[in-house]
């Protein structure tokens, strides 16, 4: 079973990845060579405000990310894309792309991935985690905890059969300091 140049896919590596909010054919693991998942976009929307920012996860230059990808059907697209779009680009802090997955099952389609732009004012870059943990913690925005998105993607992470150390040491540095108060 090949991929046809007409397929439309969708490529999650953070809550798409558990919660993709519409309708699709088909679920696959995957993997994005060229990016890295990692907590690089300050949050003022979702998980954070203006006066308090959060982080949430941007795909970052470098390495590679094991997420989600999603055929949707083509009488679908358009109201897909357009919810994509409102979902994932509420102050505009991605870069939507194309790119070649490399499904589990081995076909290669492109996807639809909103990659960080760089250059956008809400682009983090490589924070430490200690500086991650700092503005994790306490971050509260419109879609919830700034935590518990952190917590929700480790969780789901591990449910899918990856286990990303560093999401995991983040996630004990920012409950520590939730649990002290701080």
């Amino acid at each position: 079973m090949g991929v046809t140049a007409d397929e439309r896919w969708v490529f999650g590596y953070g809550s798409l990845m558990w919660r993709p909010g519409f309708p699709y054919e088909e679920r696959r693991a995957a993997t994005l060579h060229g990016r890295r998942r990692a907590f690089c976009i300050y949050s003022v929307h979702h998980r954070g405000t203006y006066q308090r920012p959060g982080l949430v996860l941007g795909l970052a230059p470098g390495g590679a990310t094991r997420g989600m990808a999603y055929r949707v059907a083509e009488a679908d697209w358009d109201e897909t894309y357009a919810y994509l779009r409102e979902r994932e680009q509420p102050t505009e802090t991605y870069v939507e792309t194309a790119r070649f997955v490399r499904l589990a099952d081995g076909r290669r389609p492109q996807a639809l991935v909103f990659v960080s732009d760089t250059a956008h004012p809400q682009w983090a870059g490589d924070l430490s985690l200690e500086r991650q943990a700092e503005l994790i913690a306490g971050a509260v925005g419109l879609s919830g905890r700034n935590v518990d998105y952190l917590r929700d993607l480790v969780a789901h992470l591990r449910h899918d059969g990856v286990r990303d150390q560093a999401m995991e040491r983040l996630l004990a540095m920012v409950e520590a300091r939730e649990l002290a108060g701080g």
